[in-house]
């Protein structure tokens, strides 16, 4: 149940940064389609976070050191990007329009999902009882 919140909260998250950020357009035939697209985006987007980031932040291990961690808003932008071609690839109308939307777009669903975490209740991730 935890992972559906967690992509709904994701989708949510890419929406705002689609309503927000020239440059990130979402199109599709009406809401439902949209919403759908939302969804699937943000699979591919936790997917892309959960395999690809942690090789980056192993191998760049001395990058984060040296910027204090600031690298990362690079890294999500960049991992925001690639989750907008594998989305392409795949045929769903989600496109991010080069480097500086990834970024401010990956900035704004990495507040909004952290917002959305904070408030529902009962996503704890030190909650083991699944």
């Amino acid at each position: 149940m935890r992972i559906l919140i967690k992509v709904v909260i994701t989708a949510i998250a890419l929406w705002a940064a689609t309503a927000l950020i020239d440059g990130i357009t979402l199109t599709g035939r009406d809401t439902a389609h949209r919403a759908l697209t939302l969804l699937c985006v943000a699979v591919i987007f936790g997917l892309v976070n959960a395999v690809i980031k942690p090789i980056v932040k192993t191998l760049g291990c001395a990058f984060y050191i040296l910027t204090l961690g600031l690298i990362g808003l690079v890294v999500n932008g960049l991992l925001l990007w690639l989750t907008s071609a594998l989305a392409g690839r795949l045929d769903l109308p989600f496109h991010v329009g080069g480097f500086w939307p990834a970024f401010w777009g990956a900035i704004v669903v990495g507040v909004v999902g952290w917002l959305l975490h904070v408030l529902i209740p009962g996503d704890d991730d030190d909650d083991d009882r699944d």
